[in-house]
């Protein structure tokens, strides 16, 4: 396996992270973790929703609130996940109600709010979580990777570090790209998308891919046994010739090419 190396903009990179943390997934959660340290990703960033479907609050001083501060002391990075991820929003023209009906299940939070309202949820949110690991958040990932308008310009107004979609990362303050890389996850919600995503998942597990490669996984992976295994086998598979990093690295990077 490739040691990691800060610094360094040559280096091949993989970025594994666990997605919805919320006490309404905390045994997902743990199994995800297990499975991803065996695996030679110890320390996957977390994205953290901070009431999850409005059903699963993230309460200062609760045990599980507890488990957040462990999780960031031991250097996970904690990324901001949306408020509720759950879309409440109209959507107005087609292009928006394709994404919002067909890329996710109504998880698409962040897609139709106004600037104000997406500046209120990420402020809201963003000062939950700090206060419970005491450190900033490393950035802020919108549910389902999709972003309106409104939600891009609260984000640069914000300035609240790292931002990621389906294919870009990038630097919510300067809009400095850091990184130009797919995300590699796994739809289980129907059939269909279940075999769409293992099929994609074996072509990257073929293919010498871009530079940085990114690997998501979600509470709802953990119960299907053959996405569970395409999850360890793509990231056995890209860890040979890559450098399991944190997307504080690509800021180092994107400096030191600089």
């Amino acid at each position: 396996m490739v040691q990691a190396s800060s610094q360094n903009p040559q280096v091949r990179r993989l970025i594994v992270s666990i997605h919805d943390v919320s006490p309404r997934h905390e045994g997902a959660i743990d199994r995800l973790q297990e499975q991803l340290e065996r695996h030679g990703a110890r320390t996957p960033a977390m994205l953290v929703v901070p009431n999850f479907w409005g059903e699963a609050p993230i309460v200062r001083g609760t045990p599980f609130a507890t488990r957040l501060r462990e999780w960031a002391d031991r250097g996970i990075e904690m990324f901001l996940h949306g408020s509720e991820h759950r879309d409440t929003s109209r959507h107005d023209g087609w292009i928006k109600r394709l994404k919002a009906n067909h890329m996710t299940a109504g998880e698409g939070e962040f897609l139709g709010l106004s600037g104000v309202e997406a500046a209120t949820r990420i402020a809201m949110g963003r000062t939950l979580i700090e206060d419970i690991i005491g450190q900033p958040v490393a950035g802020f990932v919108a549910p389902a990777w999709l972003y309106g308008p409104g939600a891009i310009d609260a984000l640069q107004s914000a300035d609240i570090g790292i931002v990621e979609d389906h294919w870009r990362v990038w630097d919510a303050g300067s809009g400095r790209t850091l990184a130009r890389s797919p995300v590699i996850t796994w739809a289980t919600r129907t059939p269909v998308r279940q075999k769409s995503s293992l099929a994609v998942a074996a072509i990257v597990r073929s293919i010498p891919g871009p530079r940085v490669m990114r690997l998501a996984v979600h509470p709802g992976d953990v119960g299907s046994d053959r996405v569970r295994r395409s999850i360890s086998r793509t990231l056995d598979t890209l860890r040979r010739h890559r450098a399991i990093s944190r997307y504080a690295d690509l800021v180092d990077d994107t400096r030191s090419a600089a």
